[in-house]
């Protein structure tokens, strides 16, 4: 987090990460089919816990992204400062996330956003109609 301080005008940090590079792309070209197929799984099983899980690993992709483009700059411009830049980026995602689920806002939540759904009303993972995330 120190590294979080530095200002775009400071001189110094480490170089490019070509693992780094190699695994967060690798993670962006993954994840978005791994979220698509715990979201179908959890569909078809009937388990908010599994779609929410989907939504997380969705998160994920976008939290890779944020990294490759962080470390990505570092080495091909040799923006140090893009990295720790970067990795704010993604404390203020978790920390919004965390946020959200402390307050129950995630839409497949028991009373996140209304009371539970009737049964009858209720998909097959829990979620009330016009609820987007278990699509």
């Amino acid at each position: 987090m120190v590294a979080g301080g530095e200002l775009p005008g400071d001189r110094g940090g480490g170089g490019g990460s070509g693992p780094g590079i190699v695994i967060a792309a690798l993670s962006l070209a993954v994840m978005p089919f791994l979220s698509a197929a715990q979201r179908r799984a959890g569909r078809e099983l009937g388990s908010a816990s599994a779609v929410a899980d989907s939504q997380q690993t969705l998160l994920c992709t976008y939290l890779s992204a944020v990294l490759l483009v962080g470390l990505a700059l570092n080495a091909t411009l040799g923006w140090s400062w893009a990295d720790p830049v970067a990795a704010l980026v993604i404390a203020a995602i978790a920390v919004k996330e965390g946020r959200d689920a402390w307050q129950g806002k995630g839409c497949c939540a028991p009373g996140a956003h209304s009371p539970a759904p009737a049964a009858q009303d209720a998909d097959a993972c829990g979620c009330a109609p016009g609820c987007t995330c278990c699509s």
